[in-house]
């Protein structure tokens, strides 16, 4: 069995009942294949599916899909390092879970 990790392309129309997407990812999650997201994608999906007309009934269908998907990284710690990292920005922070980020700079400010 497979495990996937979804990007917001494959994350987002899960909400649609009718979607050929979610029902094969159903199918196979049936068949013992499981599913996760990271934080990122959790986050433009819930802005995505609460932009369109029928928002009320996406979240409600995200809320029953939610047991089911895990979020891998459930802090947006990695999310910070990413754009940190991207705009080659010294974070400033207290957190010591960003010693585990690869060239990430980092400053804490207050135990000055």
């Amino acid at each position: 069995m497979a495990d996937y990790l979804l990007d917001t392309n494959h994350a987002s129309p899960l909400v649609t009942l009718s979607h050929p997407l979610r029902q094969q990812v159903l199918q196979r999650a049936q068949e013992g294949h499981r599913f996760a997201i990271c934080v990122p994608v959790l986050t433009e999906v819930l802005f995505g599916i609460g932009l369109l007309p029928r928002a009320k009934l996406n979240i409600a269908e995200w809320a029953r899909l939610k047991p089911h998907l895990p979020c891998y990284i459930p802090t947006v710690d990695a999310l910070i390092a990413t754009i940190a990292l991207r705009y080659r920005l010294t974070l400033l922070t207290t957190d010591k879970d960003f010693r585990a980020v690869p060239k990430l700079e980092y400053e804490n400010w207050l135990s000055q």
